[in-house]
């Protein structure tokens, strides 16, 4: 590991993940007052090439200089493969470090090239004066390559905080027959993401790190956002990214619990921790009202309200000792 006590932060909200084009004031103006868990200044594709130098100035006025209240500040830089990787890092860590969470790297195909930032990005946290190792890594699973890989690729730094899916580069690696980034092809009768998902958040949970489902590009179908995004949800992720206004309330509910589990939860874990105290009378298991609950309970209600109390959420219900 090259991050010398590392101090990032792994349990951010994540429940939208906003992508905002690095070149663009007036969307990097506007994205400040959207109720998005995460935003991301985008120096990658959303920025043409001629653009990208001038962009990452831009980026360190506005991290400096904005209100980014409430939200994870991110900039997606280059990936390793093209030239302009090091001195996007350089620049946007240099002029805005103290204002940025962390840097999302696009493509990572291995260990490697993570390994290559945190080492960059701890060089210049010395250089600078800045606290090392709080910067995180959000890493971008894009091809068949990074895929096979990213077991080692979540090891590779104390820094990681994201595992990312990419959809759009990945269908394009793996010649999937359809150009609607997010939807299922046609022809094939089950979930064709479902490997694909599920290897990404094996990954993300077996190193206690959060995993993130990547965008939908029918930005005006908010409908089919949902079925997307809740597909993502059921499995356990943490968040989607958002590609327009409309698509960040949508993706703060699905992946939000309701009110009612999130009541629910909390009695559970309040009713579990009453009935293995001594005024409990230190059982193993306990009933509340027609379910019984226990360790297993308490570790699944815990999932539940955590992502409530990220999220914000009060509870409406109150646990109340049962009578002897």
């Amino acid at each position: 590991m090259t991050s010398p006590a590392p101090q990032v932060n792994r349990l951010r909200p994540r429940r939208s993940c906003l992508a905002v084009p690095g070149s663009n004031p007036r969307f990097l103006e506007k994205a400040q007052g959207l109720p998005a868990d995460q935003v991301f200044l985008d120096l990658e594709d959303a920025c043409a090439p001629l653009a990208k130098p001038e962009a990452r100035h831009t980026i360190v006025k506005f991290l400096n200089e904005g209100d980014w209240t409430g939200k994870t500040r991110v900039v997606r830089v280059n990936d390793w493969t093209t030239e302009w990787t090091y001195r996007d890092v350089v620049t946007v860590v240099e002029g805005a470090g103290p204002n940025l969470d962390c840097i999302m790297l696009p493509k990572v195909q291995d260990a490697r090239q993570v390994v290559a930032l945190d080492l960059l990005l701890t060089q210049i946290e010395k250089t600078m004066g800045f606290e090392v190792g709080r910067i995180g890594i959000e890493a971008q699973i894009e091809n068949a390559q990074g895929l096979n890989n990213v077991n080692e690729i979540a090891q590779a730094s104390q820094r990681i905080e994201t595992i990312i899916f990419g959809p759009a580069d990945f269908m394009a690696s793996i010649n999937m027959k359809s150009l609607v980034v997010g939807e299922q092809p046609p022809g094939y009768p089950a979930d064709a993401y479902h490997y694909i998902l599920m290897k990404i958040l094996m990954a993300a949970r077996a190193n206690d790190l959060q995993a993130i489902d990547g965008p939908y590009l029918q930005i005006r179908n908010v409908d089919g956002f949902r079925e997307v995004a809740g597909r993502a949800a059921a499995l356990g992720f943490d968040g989607k990214w958002v590609l327009h206004p409309g698509q960040v309330d949508a993706a703060n509910e699905v992946f939000s619990p309701s009110q009612e589990d999130y009541d629910h939860a909390e009695l559970i874990l309040d009713a579990y921790e009453y009935c293995t105290s001594e005024a409990g009378g230190k059982k193993g298991s306990a009933m509340l009202g027609d379910e019984m609950i226990d360790e297993a309970s308490r570790k699944m209600a815990l999932v539940i309200a955590g992502k409530g109390r990220a999220a914000g959420m009060r509870r409406t219900s109150k646990f109340e000792i049962p009578e002897a």
